[in-house]
């Protein structure tokens, strides 16, 4: 066995509890099966609070997110302006800002289109004009081309984090397939108050109720950037992410 793997061994050991030590070193170790948990466990602010929440609309916004609080009454209106924004937005045909401009999601005049996963409040697009809704669910999954050639995807989300300026995606019906958030150019994501946590051990306690659903970390709009420090968005994920607040 190679002294790194022996380390390595060593270590995970250590932290299971698993190894005694030896003999006279004094060393205390922790109960076999026992791993140490000295993090904070949760933060100083209750879920939804307004501390919480304006933590997590900072993150947001330094991340180049966009964010619109609102009321669930006013939810579909505000779904509206965003999509009638963004389809204006795309009506510039043959820009170099876009992923690819030898093929564009949206002609001018072009009907606008959304996907939403199966199991969306239908309410939510109730002011929703002239657009062409897409559903997507496992049991019949819009292909890659017809997630590109959408405007944007609309879902919900399971937990927020506002030290981190994170939203997780669980993949239940409200949020659907993982493909559906990464592919088109604009996630407009509905957040609830109450799904805001500080920190991420509370959020993911929460996530561990359901350890087998697939799990999308999102902190902003996809973003990478080259050695020169030049950021690039849209790379490998949506551009741009909306995030609406919902009290």
């Amino acid at each position: 066995m190679s002294d790194a793997r022996t380390e390595i061994l060593s270590r995970i050991r250590t932290a299971l509890g698993s190894d005694a030590g030896s003999a006279g070193t004094g060393t205390v170790r922790p109960a076999a099966g026992v791993v140490p948990r000295e993090y904070r466990a949760a933060g100083e602010h209750a879920p939804g609070s307004e501390m919480v929440l304006d933590l997590l609309v900072d993150r947001l916004e330094d991340y180049k997110a966009e964010v619109h609080r609102t009321t669930a009454a006013d939810l579909p209106g505000v779904l509206a302006r965003v999509l009638t924004e963004r389809s204006a937005e795309r009506q510039v045909v043959g820009s170099s800002d876009y992923r690819s401009p030898d093929v564009l999601p949206t002609t001018r005049g072009a009907r606008r289109s959304v996907v939403v996963p199966s199991g969306l409040d239908g309410t939510w697009l109730s002011a929703v004009d002239d657009v062409d809704v897409r559903r997507d669910s496992r049991e019949a999954p819009l292909s890659a081309a017809e997630l590109d050639e959408a405007d944007a995807v609309i879902t919900a989300a399971r937990v927020a984090v506002a030290e981190t300026g994170t939203i997780v995606l669980d993949g239940e019906p409200d949020q659907g397939r993982r493909a559906i958030s990464l592919v088109p150019d604009v996630h407009v994501c509905v957040v609830r108050t109450d799904q805001v946590a500080q920190t991420v051990p509370e959020a993911v306690r929460l996530l561990g109720a359901e350890p087998a659903r697939p799990l999308t970390w999102i902190s902003g709009p996809s973003a990478t950037s080259d050695i020169e420090l030049e950021r690039v968005e849209g790379v490998h994920g949506p551009r741009t992410l909306h995030v609406v607040l919902v009290s």
